[in-house]
């Protein structure tokens, strides 16, 4: 009874999602090295797959290297924690206007432990987790200034 209710109430008040029956037109340039590919995999997915270079927005990204950081050490010295930390540059544009100018950034840690295979994985899995929240992070910023672009767009036309 109360989904119905909150129903009602958002339907009266003439809220609509930024999400519902959008065609999302953004075109996801090449990002350079296997985590630009990566990256560029989930925004594609997130955006409703691949298009062409003649969509109507644009998404130009520059990925840096990971960054490692050690967070734990034993009285060894050895490192038992680690955390990657990648960041993101991006430009949104919509032929010659560029929309938004920004930067993101993600961060995973990771136990690092001594076998070799584990590392890796451990490593890997980090840099996959912290690639996906760097998809979040752009995707939803980008369809947020798509959708207020457009708005802006359609109040200047009337």
């Amino acid at each position: 009874m109360k989904k119905y209710m909150i129903f009602l109430l958002l339907a009266g008040c003439g809220f609509q999602p930024m999400y519902s029956q959008r065609d999302t037109d953004i075109y996801v340039a090449p990002i350079s090295g296997i985590n630009g590919i990566e990256l560029r995999n989930d925004l594609n997915a997130k955006f409703g797959g691949v298009r062409d270079a003649s969509a109507t927005y644009t998404l130009k990204i520059n990925l840096h290297a990971p960054i490692t950081q050690y967070k734990a050490l034993e009285s060894t010295g050895d490192a038992t924690w680690q955390e990657i930390v990648m960041t993101a540059d991006y430009t949104l544009s919509a032929g010659d206007d560029v929309i938004v100018t920004d930067t993101e950034s993600a961060s995973e840690s990771y136990t690092f432990v001594r076998y070799l295979v584990a590392a890796n994985a451990s490593y890997n899995n980090a840099i996959q987790n912290t690639i996906g929240v760097l998809a979040d992070k752009i995707s939803t910023r980008v369809i947020t200034e798509t959708y207020r672009y457009e708005q802006n767009s359609s109040a200047s036309d009337k």
